[in-house]
């Protein structure tokens, strides 16, 4: 298996930092890339990287450039790898390679697995971070930013993807596009994660599965300047 991390895109507040790319922003000395890059080849992945790279290291075994949308840059990707592959984005500083590992090697066989995070593992562990959470009969989670996805089926979706890439943030405005009464279900915290996983199957017409980890550096991204600090 190999990994492909989307590094593409612009931020404003990159310019104080003398890049473009959210991905090149240091953190404590190295780009936000690299330690995603460092966390995944000592998980024994290799790496397909899409935006600017000045001599990230370690080095992604390819680079693509930034065509300008999220969905753009995996698709670009896909074209260079084969079969399951796991996409992360390129401002996950903590990420460590046992995360990594966790979501490999506990991931169900599904065309797509999306790992998602307690909310207490989260604030144990980043106790003044921001994050998205979304309460379900299993608890509150947040999402990860890694996806473990197949190639194959990935492309019967994509109309749908992009939608969900819109909304990512917006759990409520997710459930809308899934249905009132998963909205209702979200609202009232009744929602159960096995329940949202038929849903999605029956919209996205393949099997998509959530997977509880308890690493919480999977879901903890850097969406502001503030957040280089944590």
């Amino acid at each position: 298996m190999e990994a492909i991390v989307l590094g593409g895109g612009e931020e404003a507040w990159a310019g104080k930092y003398g890049v473009r790319s959210k991905a090149l922003v240091p953190y404590r000395g190295r780009p936000l890339a690299a330690w995603v890059l460092s966390a995944l080849k000592e998980a024994g992945l290799s790496a397909i990287y899409v935006g600017e790279n000045p001599g990230l290291s370690p080095p992604p075994r390819l680079t693509l450039p930034d065509t300008g949308s999220l969905l753009g840059n995996l698709e670009a990707a896909l074209a260079h790898v084969e079969g399951r592959v796991l996409v992360a984005t390129a401002d996950l500083p903590h990420l460590t390679p046992e995360a990594v590992r966790f979501v490999l090697e506990n991931a169900p066989q599904a065309a797509l697995v999306y790992p998602i995070v307690p909310k207490e593992r989260v604030e144990a562990r980043f106790p003044h971070t921001r994050r998205t959470y979304a309460r379900l009969r299993e608890g509150v989670f947040t999402g990860g930013n890694l996806v473990l996805l197949d190639k194959g089926l990935f492309y019967q979706a994509l109309p749908l993807a992009q939608k969900v890439v819109a909304l990512r943030k917006k759990p409520l405005a997710l459930a809308r596009l899934i249905g009132l009464d998963i909205l209702l279900k979200l609202l009232m915290g009744r929602l159960s994660l096995p329940e949202l996983e038929v849903r999605a199957q029956r919209i996205l017409g393949l099997e998509a599965r959530a997977l509880i980890t308890p690493y919480p550096e999977v879901g903890v991204d850097v969406d502001r300047e503030e957040e280089l600090v944590s």
